[in-house]
């Protein structure tokens, strides 16, 4: 198991729709995301900074975003959510959320 935290901002204006969306996300994107192999996942709110963070179980981390991806309903649902986020200049090329370091952890 390995663990993920991500951030990306929010645009001010789209901060309650961001929270509708989330209130009732489509049982087809929770199944995916558990079908990828995601586990424990969370977004936290401040400030207009999201925080995701999220347990991944499978084998080929890779693929399964590959998979999540190329689902229609996940593109449906991210046409939705994607215009409410602003991403951080400092994320990466390839990166849409910006990854985190962890820099502790406790079990």
């Amino acid at each position: 198991m390995k663990r993920y935290g991500s951030v990306i901002k929010l645009h001010p204006n789209m901060v309650e729709r961001y929270k509708e969306l989330h209130s009732a996300v489509w049982p087809e994107i929770l199944a995916m995301i558990k079908e990828c192999n995601i586990r424990n996942y969370s977004i936290y709110y401040k400030d207009l900074y999201l925080f995701s963070y999220y347990e991944y179980i499978g084998m080929d981390y890779e693929e399964d975003m590959k998979k999540m991806a190329s689902d229609p309903t996940t593109k449906e649902w991210w046409k939705l959510t994607d215009p409410c986020q602003n991403p951080l200049e400092t994320r990466t090329e390839d990166e849409w959320w910006a990854s985190m370091e962890e820099v502790f952890h406790m079990d």
